[in-house]
């Protein structure tokens, strides 16, 4: 039986969040020259995971232990718990969003973690650890860069929007994700892929990118900037009315969202292996 016991709020989340998020980018960006040595990889060539996603995500687990004992963590590296519906706190984290721009010192690589509660995420921080720019975002409660309140693109119409993307792995689902992008190309103002899904999301939420969507994404990858995004007033979704998840995530303001969302049914950018 679900507990009827209130939890924190989720201002008092964030501020752990904020805490334990500042100090893992601190140790990602201390411990880059020891990564480019010491690379393993995952399911493919190109899927590099490096000694830092590791460490980073044990910092960042131990410090919740220490902080918040009774709760749960899903992380990238090491997996962990399953949502649950208790009322209980689970925290998702991505140790280092953009592995690849982080071996080659590209500044586009972030540390992400949200607090879910009952399956929602109501806190969550992404903190480029190369720049040390910061997204924060609670639910109902707006989302921020630094301060300033973030209110998403403007943007009206297709064909003058900047569209952000990613790509997987996997050589097969690559050549679809390029199939896809040869039809959206002449459709949109231009296309963009910077290698961070969180950060992809956290500028859309400020009107860097105008809208942005990806095949592929885990729960890791867009749990505190889908949150961000939502709350700068994006529609953040997956197609045919069904939540945002593996299969696809488009994150737009409304005015484009629809007819962003039916642009990608036409072209299957949700289909391919």
């Amino acid at each position: 039986m679900a507990s009827n016991a209130v939890g924190p709020a989720p201002g008092e989340l964030l501020a752990v969040a904020v805490e334990v998020a500042d100090r893992a980018a601190r140790t990602a960006r201390r411990m880059r020259a020891e990564a480019i040595t010491d690379v393993s990889t995952k399911t493919t060539d190109t899927d590099v995971v490096t000694a830092a996603d590791r460490a980073v995500e044990r910092q960042v687990v131990e410090e919740l232990r220490r902080l918040r004992p009774g709760d749960t963590v899903l992380g990238e590296e090491y997996g962990g718990a399953a949502a649950g519906d208790d009322g209980g706190v689970r925290w998702i984290v991505d140790p280092i969003d953009g592995t690849v721009n982080y071996l080659y010192g590209l500044p586009q690589y972030a540390v992400s973690l949200a607090a879910e509660v009952d399956g929602t995420v109501v806190a969550g921080v992404v903190r480029n650890a190369a720049t040390g720019a910061e997204w924060t975002a609670t639910l109902g409660g707006g989302a921020f860069r630094e301060g300033r309140r973030l209110r998403g693109s403007a943007r009206t119409t297709l064909d003058q929007t900047l569209l952000g993307t990613g790509f997987g792995y996997d050589p097969a689902r690559r050549a679809h994700q390029g199939a896809v992008l040869a039809r959206l190309l002449p459709r949109v103002r231009d296309i963009r892929r910077f290698g961070a899904a969180a950060l992809d999301l956290c500028m859309a939420a400020e009107g860097a990118l105008d809208a942005y969507f990806e095949k592929g994404l885990n729960p890791w990858d867009h749990a505190a900037g889908g949150l961000v995004a939502l709350e700068a007033g994006l529609v953040v979704s997956g197609l045919g009315g069904v939540p945002a998840g593996p299969d696809m995530l488009v994150a737009a303001p409304p005015a484009i969202f629809a007819e962003l969302h039916d642009l990608l049914t036409e072209v299957d950018a949700a289909g391919g292996p």
